[in-house]
């Protein structure tokens, strides 16, 4: 069973990935992320203080987003399906963790009442998820009228169904041995990664057309910045990902009329 062997997969990874969160607490991306966040809701919420803003980030794994958004001052709820992704979290967060209320739950099953956020966010969470359109339904139930959807993702693993991907990522790994940055796919499980990738339906579908038109059709303004990564990616990361850029998806729930 796919769920099964993703929450086994991100148990197991889960050390690993903290310490790519660590690094990026530890360096500049801490506030790359959090200027850019805060300025995504602080436009969407003129003239609201961020400690009346009451966010829910789905699929925190180590606790970055979490992390910074309770740094600058927004009242943070953080989910995620694995305990030990959540108690990494909490040992990342250090004295922020009190203030941040971390739960176990499925990111496709929210088990809160309607409209409790002012915001949803979410990074490399929906590619992996068997059901991502529930989810979108289930993060939109969970937003306020008006509140906003924040989630940033890729087109991760596209290269298993597209030759011309699996030219650009072959390259990618080329010119990151070549530059000495550490390889962020191969020192990964990647079988184990490409096994779960062939089971999840967003690996082959075209992103983020594909977002767009499932929020869309919930009753949500969605846009979407194909070239946020150029903003918020290390220069790191513009190495390994270069072939799989970040997007952006932006959507609004609408007011009741």
């Amino acid at each position: 069973m796919i769920e099964a062997e993703n929450k086994s997969y991100w148990t197991n990874r889960a050390k690993g990935y903290s310490e790519v969160n660590q690094v990026e607490l530890a360096t500049r991306q801490r506030e790359v992320w959090r200027s850019h966040i805060t300025e995504q809701i602080s436009r969407h919420f003129p003239g609201r203080p961020l400690d009346t803003i009451h966010v829910l980030e789905v699929g925190t794994g180590p606790g970055f987003f979490a992390i910074i958004l309770a740094e600058a001052g927004c009242r943070v709820t953080a989910v995620d399906y694995t305990p030990a992704m959540l108690a990494e979290a909490r040992q990342n967060a250090g004295p922020l963790a009190d203030t941040i209320t971390f739960l176990e739950m499925n990111a496709e099953e929210l088990s809160f009442p309607d409209e409790q956020f002012d915001v949803v966010i979410s990074r490399n969470l929906t590619w992996n998820l068997p059901h991502p359109q529930q989810a979108y339904s289930e993060w939109r139930r969970v937003l306020r009228p008006n509140g906003l959807l924040l989630n940033f993702d890729a087109n991760w693993y596209g290269y298993l169904y597209d030759e011309e991907k699996r030219a650009a990522y072959e390259e990618d790994r080329r010119r990151t041995a070549v530059k000495g940055i550490k390889d962020e796919y191969t020192c990964t499980n990647i079988d184990a990664m490409e096994s779960i990738a062939r089971q999840v339906p967003l690996s082959a579908i075209a992103r983020p057309a594909w977002d767009l038109a499932v929020l869309r059709d919930l009753a949500m303004d969605a846009a979407t910045d194909e070239h946020i990564w150029r903003r918020v990616w290390s220069p790191e990361e513009k190495v390994n990902f270069h072939a799989t850029p970040l997007f952006q998806i932006a959507a609004v729930r609408r007011a009741a009329v």
